[in-house]
């Protein structure tokens, strides 16, 4: 058997499925592409998790758009974060090329150009369905790890949610948490200290600080309502096809805590609100997380771990998550463990730093008797990628180099107009970007304090009239010193001995 039909059968053995499947694409042998060699992917193990790596210009971005389109098309709704906003091209069919035409030609099947459902999401001033989340949803818990505080500070804000929650007082918007946290340290003090303890002002002084760094990054766009229900992020259009949610984050790269703010409480609610799935063949939803470490970036000790929990246990509500970065190190080890489909593009080694970082990277993948692991990460061209993920079983695919496919859509932004065309066209958009502003704690705060500022003003009142009326009376039973001399006793016998004389 020659070394390429031994290539081919492994191929074969290796991503043979029984079930539902993605095809990525067709094996490569060194530079040429073994047509019909192709690698598939199961759709039962997708929700195993995956990370989509590779240097800027290689192509990981249009593998995404490969995945999205293919899961969609297999009625498996999609999340999307379109952190550099090149995905809402998604929407509309590729115009075609030459050069695709012959790409599909070499892996062994032909090209059709398609458009895909999509909505727009956003979470900041951008245009689309707008995501939000009450603090209440948060919880106390999550909202202190996302603040990085301290166990005092933590405990504090859990008195003031049970203060809250005990006094019916909705904690919606982040001034909504600012008014209790004011309130707790001045008006309402001696309330609160008498039925919950001691509050440290230093402690809240601190927390407000923190919900300032996170409300400047764009939070109050965030928290409010109309909150999100993450149902809608499962829905298909009437041909069966999944909706691929885009979610624009082109104006979130420098608010890395906003960010990961966002994903940690979607996640949380995700594995909240979606039932076990048990082994069901077929994912319920699949997250694409584009330029992921910026979810990592600056993330607390305590939030890392609350993603690599939700990341370990998320699985099981049928939900797949793939992280899309230049570099695996991106990746907690933690994190990256998780992963059981790693599709790698090219890395670049300009310097002897890159050289140690490729052979790094080059380890978290399986051994190959085929190729050179480190070598072939440097020579991987545009639109080619290093795949291995779990067949049906379970068991990690042999490694291979793949010409992947072009994506069906357009390879490029959509227009301005096109883009108002999409959110016309939502049957959501009307739902979350009603503007809500009912009545919560921050309203009935301000009422509380000015009804007991204007009691205390009429006690003070009160207390002034008593104080006057008792001092006049005061004066009126007092003598008039002068009156006192001339009726006291020594004064009348002077009196009466001046006029004995007189006689």
């Amino acid at each position: 058997m020659s070394n390429k039909e031994a290539f081919f059968k492994q191929i074969e053995e290796g991503y043979k499925t029984k079930g539902e499947f993605l095809n990525l694409g067709a094996g490569m042998l060194g530079e040429e592409t073994i047509t019909n060699a192709f690698v598939k992917l199961p759709l039962k193990t997708i929700n195993r998790h995956g990370l989509i790596a590779g240097a800027t210009g290689t192509g990981k971005t249009k593998t995404l758009q490969v995945f999205a389109e293919n899961l969609s098309e297999a009625g498996v709704p999609v999340l999307l974060m379109d952190v550099k906003g090149d995905l809402s091209g998604l929407a509309q069919a590729s115009p075609g090329h030459k050069k695709i035409d012959e790409r599909h030609e070499k892996i062994g099947f032909g090209f059709e150009a398609k458009a895909f459902p999509i909505e727009i999401l956003t979470i900041s001033e951008q245009d689309g369905t707008r995501m939000r989340a009450t603090v209440s949803e948060f919880g106390p818990t999550l909202l202190s790890r996302i603040l990085d505080l301290s166990d005092t500070q933590s405990g504090i804000v859990s008195v003031l949610f049970k203060y809250c929650d005990d006094n019916k007082l909705p904690l919606l918007d982040l001034k909504d948490f600012k008014k209790i946290l004011q309130y707790s340290t001045n008006e309402g003090r001696d309330e609160i200290e008498a039925e919950y303890g001691r509050i440290s002002t230093s402690s809240t002084g601190s927390i407000l600080r923190k919900i300032v760094e996170i409300e400047q990054q764009g939070g109050d766009l965030f928290f409010g309502e109309r909150s999100f229900e993450v149902r809608d992020l499962q829905r298909v259009d009437n041909n069966g096809k999944g909706i691929i949610s885009v979610l624009r984050l082109t104006d979130i790269q420098g608010k890395p805590k906003l960010f990961s703010t966002f994903m940690l409480q979607l996640l949380a609610e995700i594995y909240e609100t979606f039932p076990e799935q048990g082994d069901s063949g077929r994912p319920e939803l699949v997250i694409f997380i584009d330029e992921a470490h910026l979810i990592f970036k600056e993330a607390s000790k305590a939030l890392l771990e609350q993603i690599e929990s939700i990341v370990k246990l998320i699985r099981s509500k049928g939900v797949g998550i793939y992280f899309c970065t230049q570099n695996p190190k991106d990746i907690p080890s933690d994190v990256l463990s998780q992963l059981g489909m790693k599709i790698q593009h090219a890395l670049r080694a300009f310097t002897a730093n890159d050289r140690k970082a490729i052979k790094l990277a080059a380890q978290n993948y399986p051994d190959s008797e085929f190729y050179d692991t480190a070598t072939v990460l440097t020579q991987l061209g545009i639109g080619e990628a290093l795949v291995s993920c779990l067949n049906e079983k379970g068991i990690p695919t042999p490694l291979v180099r793949t010409m992947l496919r072009a994506p069906m859509s357009r390879m490029d932004v959509l227009s301005k107009k096109e883009i108002k065309d999409v959110i016309n066209s939502s049957y959501i958009y009307d739902k979350y970007n009603e503007e809500i502003d009912r009545e919560s704690a921050y309203e009935i705060l301000n009422k509380k304090i000015v009804k007991v500022n204007a009691q205390e003003k009429a006690d003070e009142r009160k207390k002034r009239a008593k104080k006057q009326k008792t001092t006049r009376s005061r004066k009126s039973t007092k003598m008039n010193p002068i009156l006192k001399v001339l009726t006291s006793a020594t004064f009348i016998r002077g009196v009466f001995q001046i006029l004995r004389r007189i006689k």
